[in-house]
C-alpha cells in the first residue's frame, strides 16, 4: 500500500479478519502518532515469538503506519527513501543477490539472511540491489509485496 492509502491498510485483508488483542496491546505500547518503525514492529514479532506477517496484520487492521524501513525503502522523511544506490558491489555480494532472486525480485527477508551472512548493514544491502537494479519484494511486515 501507498501513502495515498493511508487510512485504508485494513482493506488488504478480508473482511472479518480478527486483530489479536496481544498483538494490538503491544503495537499500541510501541506506536507513537499512529506509526511504528519497522525495527520496532519486528521487536514486537520477537517479543510475541510470532511472525512478522502476523505484527503487520495488526498494523494493518489498527491503520497504523509503518517507519524507517530498516532496507531504506520507505517511510523516512522527507525524502521517504533512505536508501542510495551503491558505487560499486563486490562480485561475492552481487553472486549473493542473483542467487536470491524469484521472478528478477529479492525478498526484504532474503536482503536480511544476505546481510547477516557479509556482516552487512541491512541498507548496505538494499543499496546493493539499487546499484544492480533489483527490485525488492515480499516485505515482511507486509507493506508491500
Amino acid at each position: 500500500m501507498t501513502h495515498e492509502d493511508a487510512g485504508h491498510y485494513r482493506l488488504k485483508h478480508p473482511s472479518g479478519t480478527k486483530l489479536n488483542p496481544k498483538i494490538a496491546e503491544a503495537i499500541n505500547r510501541k506506536a507513537v502518532n499512529n506509526r511504528i518503525s519497522c525495527a520496532s514492529a519486528h521487536e514486537i514479532a520477537a517479543e510475541l515469538d510470532i511472525i512478522p506477517a502476523d505484527v503487520g496484520v495488526g498494523l494493518d487492521l489498527l491503520e497504523t503506519r509503518i517507519i524507517n524501513c530498516q532496507l531504506g525503502l520507505f517511510g523516512h522523511s522527507p525524502e521517504k527513501k533512505a536508501v542510495k544506490s551503491s558505487e560499486s558491489v563486490s562480485p561475492e555480494l552481487e553472486k549473493a543477490i542473483h542467487k536470491s532472486l524469484a521472478d528478477n525480485r529479492i525478498s526484504c527477508l532474503s536482503c536480511w539472511k544476505i546481510a547477516e551472512r557479509f556482516g552487512l548493514a541491512r541498507m548496505d544491502v538494499s543499496a546493493a540491489c539499487e546499484a544492480l537494479r533489483v527490485k525488492v519484494s515480499s516485505c515482511q511486515l507486509g507493506a508491500f509485496r
